[in-house]
């Protein structure tokens, strides 16, 4: 069974998600470019990572949706079990937002342009006035209504387990004075470890646990603490068994 899926990857697959790739970066593009940015920044990247999860047959199951007001604007955080961590929350969370990423994502061809355009927020740690320029970018995108979504521990796991939480995210959320809605994915490692195999996808049922929001309890760092301090335990608490429990990250 093994062989034969990856067989589907690579016959059926790959040419449709490439495909596919190029052209919801150019629709990216071309829509921020003449259009509503908010619009075109998020729903063909909305749709795009829908088809990556869909045709790769993973199933996938979401709870809380419940938990989260259509008019309200939220920090989220989550924990980055493995590369499909990104299509679980862009296709499935149901939130237009904004993707806090790594710097690097910004040099991949087509995709990185469509994530400038899209105006997702680029980490840059080259110094401290590009950290200070960073976090005014997403201020500013916090201040006109957008969600921000920030994997907390700032990288992919080795095994599963959660690291250590960096304040960021938490300092935004203080910064605005806004809840933050603590994400836990589950089945993202086992989908694609970041040390197996690098070419092939293994399947895997994907879940998605969206945490009720943890409201402000004042400005400052008691705040920032309290909302740090709860997000990692909501986020453990809903992790599955075999990965409880936390394991330091080389990379963080």
């Amino acid at each position: 069974m093994k062989y034969l899926y990856r067989l589907y990857q690579l016959v059926i697959c790959l040419p449709i998600l490439i495909v596919d790739s190029i052209f919801t970066s150019l629709a990216t593009v071309i829509g921020c470019m003449l259009g509503n940015g908010h619009f075109w920044g998020y729903y063909p990247g909305k749709w795009w990572s829908w088809l990556w999860i869909r045709i790769l047959l993973l199933p996938v199951k979401v709870e809380g949706r419940e938990n989260l007001d259509p008019k309200q604007s939220y920090v989220f955080v989550a924990n980055h079990q493995g590369a499909f961590d990104i299509f679980l929350i862009y296709g499935f969370l149901g939130r237009n937002f904004k993707w806090m990423m790594k710097k690097g994502i910004g040099k991949i061809p087509l995709i990185g342009t469509a994530c400038k355009y899209a105006h997702h927020i680029f980490v840059d740690k080259s110094g401290p006035s590009k950290i200070r320029a960073t976090y005014d970018q997403a201020r500013s995108i916090l201040k006109e209504g957008m969600s921000l979504v920030v994997f907390a521990e700032g990288a992919r796991t080795f095994t599963g387990h959660m690291g250590v939480f960096r304040r960021g995210a938490f300092m935004l959320a203080d910064d605005l004075q806004l809840p933050v809605v603590p994400l836990t994915i589950n089945g993202s490692f086992d989908v694609k470890p970041r040390m197996k195999d690098k070419y092939w996808i293994f399947w895997h049922p994907l879940k998605l646990t969206i945490h009720k929001p943890i409201a402000p309890i004042g400005k400052g760092p008691e705040n920032v603490k309290n909302q740090m301090d709860k997000s990692y335990a909501a986020v453990m608490s809903a992790i599955s068994p075999e990965y409880q429990g936390f394991i330091e990250n080389p990379d963080q």
